[in-house]
């Protein structure tokens, strides 16, 4: 019995050997296990539901194979994926969770969130996140023609790279005082996410009582699962 987690593989043309690894994953590794749980960032950009793109028709094939095994497969937008729809879940078999759930994992009560709303110091990062997080604003993005979606996406990931050379790293990760207020809101004492890239199982207290949370990493140089399962939870990196 296992139950996988991953994030932040921002799967893209111009690095195919992630995309290679990704599937292979869910022919290998990922066969047979309870549940897939996606937290965000799978895509590195996504522009809609509709782009013909070779790379992004073989992401969701590998994923309808996976799927079609019987096994579940959950997705949560990332800030990079936000315009994955209804037609995304339809042709791969993905279920759509919202940023903020709570799930049951062997008994243990787990919120599962992508993370960029924790980093709050963040602020114009997260003034941006509001803005394209916007149903309206997607609703427009999304009736652009796909050469005007992929010009606005290129000038995003610009964006998005100066910021990242420009911003402090501890501006960029998870503020205390929001992770403690997760914790408060959902009612539970673990918390799974990704976005920071910073893998690890932190052990802390809220208002008293032990809490974890549980950093997922990203597939730049390697890969990165979180397997769960009625024994606990076990981070592991996958070699390339």
């Amino acid at each position: 019995m296992k139950t996988l987690f991953i994030s932040d593989l921002h799967l893209d043309p111009a690095s195919p050997a992630i995309a290679r690894q990704f599937m292979a994953f869910l022919d290998g590794e990922a066969r047979g296990a309870d549940a897939l749980y996606i937290l965000g960032d799978l895509f590195e950009v996504w522009i809609g539901d509709d782009d013909p793109a070779p790379a992004s028709r073989e992401i969701v094939r590998s994923l309808r194979r996976f799927t079609d095994t019987g096994a579940p497969c959950f997705v949560m937008h990332g800030n990079r994926d936000f315009l994955i729809g209804d037609r995304f879940c339809r042709e791969t078999g993905a279920r759509l969770l919202p940023d903020g759930t709570v799930v049951d994992v062997y008994g243990e009560r787990t919120l599962l969130m992508h993370g960029d709303v924790l980093c709050t110091d963040d602020v114009s990062y997260q003034r941006l996140r509001r803005i394209v997080r916007n149903p309206v604003v997607q609703w427009i993005f999304r009736r652009l023609s796909l050469a005007r979606r992929q010009a606005l996406a290129q000038k995003m990931r610009e964006g998005s790279r100066m910021h990242v050379e420009a911003t402090e790293a501890a501006i960029m990760d998870v503020n205390a005082d929001a992770v403690a207020g997760a914790f408060r809101r959902s009612g539970v004492r673990t918390l799974i996410h990704g976005h920071t890239h910073r893998p690890a199982v932190h052990e802390l207290h809220v208002d008293g009582a032990a809490a974890r949370r549980i950093v997922l990493g990203d597939w730049h140089a390697q890969g990165s699962v979180l397997v769960a399962s009625p024994g606990g939870f076990e981070l592991q990196s996958l070699p390339r």
